[in-house]
């Protein structure tokens, strides 16, 4: 099976490149991403319990999912199909905004990202991929803010940083 590539991109998100995802997460290198946030009528989040053998954050709880798009996908279909791969449903998504952030993790791999929110809506149960996901929830954001803050050991470098620095972008309740 040939190894996903990322999109390499400048600091303006435009593409200078690709490499296959491993070696930009070794050489940390400023790659395209994104993360996805599912709120259902009660203005809950679905949280994602990341799979015990991911390469990075394994067990930690973070947005309902997030990845890298594909060379000539846009961050619309990407989040989509991602959905669907780790959740198990597809609804629409908009994007919300997008930021750079740079997480080491202590086994020498670096998630370097221009990272793309996306909201969308839910009700019903998803259907994980237990390849994927470990577990899931529904969790209100001041919920999420206060474990946050209680349990910072518990959530994923992004989904901290989103909460710290692009709440507003994410609080659908406003």
């Amino acid at each position: 099976m040939i190894e996903e590539q990322v999109i390499l991109v400048d600091e303006n998100d435009n593409q200078i490149g690709l490499m296959p995802k491993m070696e930009a997460h070794e050489k940390a290198l400023l790659h395209r991403a994104f993360s996805v946030f599912i709120f259902n009528n009660k203005n809950e989040l679905m949280l994602q319990q990341r799979a015990m053998h991911k390469y990075h954050s394994p067990g930690l709880w973070t947005n309902t999912c997030c990845s890298h798009q594909r060379d000539g996908e846009s961050n619309l279909e990407a989040g989509k199909r991602r959905l669907q791969e780790e959740m198990g449903f597809v609804t629409d998504l908009e994007e919300s905004t997008s930021f750079i952030y740079k997480a080491p993790f202590d086994n020498g791999l670096t998630e370097y990202e221009y990272d793309h929110i996306m909201i969308g809506h839910f009700e019903e149960e998803p259907k994980i991929n237990e390849e994927e996901v470990a577990d899931w929830k529904w969790m209100e954001l001041e919920e999420v803010k206060v474990d946050m803050a209680l349990h910072p050991e518990l959530y994923t470098a992004w989904f901290k940083i989103i909460f710290e620095k692009f709440y507003e972008f994410i609080n659908i309740n406003k």
